[in-house]
């Protein structure tokens, strides 16, 4: 049964896609955004194929619970979840899908790279990045009171779910098991192998776990409260775009004073100096959009330098 589907990011695009049209950008900010965009945009296509093969497979078995896009926060640790399948049986499939618009190479040591024509580049395990994903959502699942019929927690099962059309270069088995490294067409196999390779102590064992249709259904609904989505809107501080010089000492030095028969008119103090140039509503200190922060930007003098949002820039006179 499908519980959650995936969180709509196209705020996030549309954020990135607008910031690319501003002329603040320097060379830094402009090669991070780039790299962000193709990231957001390949991440998306990946998790949408992978669900797409995925909800054919459990959206409606009585016997699975099905997850997409989890961000847990335990003790000061983020937990971001691609995919959850939940069994009745008392196991967990913990699914981590990659795009990667190269070909994929996995090493006889379970190194990763991914090949680009002639360049090749490491990067980090997503095996080992699911692997600590598991770790971190034990310990949410021992408060929220989820295990077996024994108080113990479910078996993790970690994939790294690859696009059906991707070229993957593996190692001899014996050096490295890649079995966990799945296309996505390919899942409904892995998960009958997985279930059919439970041996008569294991079958023993998943029939005394076994937990009804109703249990998984309910476990499912604790996670998904868990969620905690990341901000959409969020950049990191170095992409803050730049004040002018001249601008900036403006609107530091010579706030705009607000007229007394006028008490709600904003004004430009001391404090908001840390303000400047970030998509932050000065008045309320909520998140505002960059189209929002673009108006103002453009009408330093009306807004003394800083930005607000659509509902208090009518404020400044």
């Amino acid at each position: 049964m499908l519980i959650k589907s995936a969180d709509d990011k196209s705020k996030r695009l549309a954020l990135l896609e607008d910031l690319q049209k501003s002329s603040l950008l320097d060379a830094r900010q402009k090669e991070w955004l780039r790299d962000e965009l193709r990231r957001c945009k390949t991440g998306m296509e990946g998790e949408r194929a992978a669900a797409f093969y995925l909800d054919g497979h459990y959206k409606d078995s009585s016997n699975n619970v099905l997850l997409h896009d989890l961000r847990f926060e335990v003790d000061g640790e983020v937990a971001q979840i691609d995919h959850l399948v939940i069994n009745r049986t008392g196991y967990i499939v913990l699914i981590e899908t990659k795009n990667y618009s190269g070909d994929l190479e996995v090493n006889a040591h379970g190194e990763f790279s991914v090949r680009y024509g002639k360049e090749r580049y490491g990067i980090p395990s997503p095996f080992e990045q699911s692997r600590r994903h598991a770790r971190i959502l034990s310990k949410l699942l021992e408060r929220l009171v989820i295990g077996t019929r024994t108080d113990k927690l479910p078996d993790f099962h970690n994939v790294v779910m690859m696009h059906p059309k991707a070229i993957i270069q593996r190692p001899d088995p014996k050096a490295f098991d890649t079995s966990f490294l799945i296309k996505a067409d390919q899942f409904p196999a892995w998960h009958e192998k997985l279930v059919g390779g439970v041996g008569t102590g294991g079958l023993l064992k998943a029939l005394f776990n076994m937990r009804s249709p109703e249990t998984i259904v309910e476990w499912g609904e604790k996670l998904k409260r868990q969620h905690r989505p990341a901000d959409l809107l969020a950049l990191p501080e170095f992409m803050q775009p730049k004040p002018k010089l001249a601008q900036t000492a403006a609107a530091s030095k010579s706030p705009a004073p607000a007229p007394a028969e006028t008490p709600t008119t904003l004004v430009t103090t001391e404090a908001d100096a840390s303000l400047i140039k970030k998509l932050i509503c000065a008045h309320c200190r909520e998140k505002i959009s960059y189209p929002e922060g673009k108006f103002c930007w453009n009408n330093a003098k009306r807004f003394g330098g800083l930005q607000y949002c659509r509902e208090h820039q009518g404020l400044c006179a």
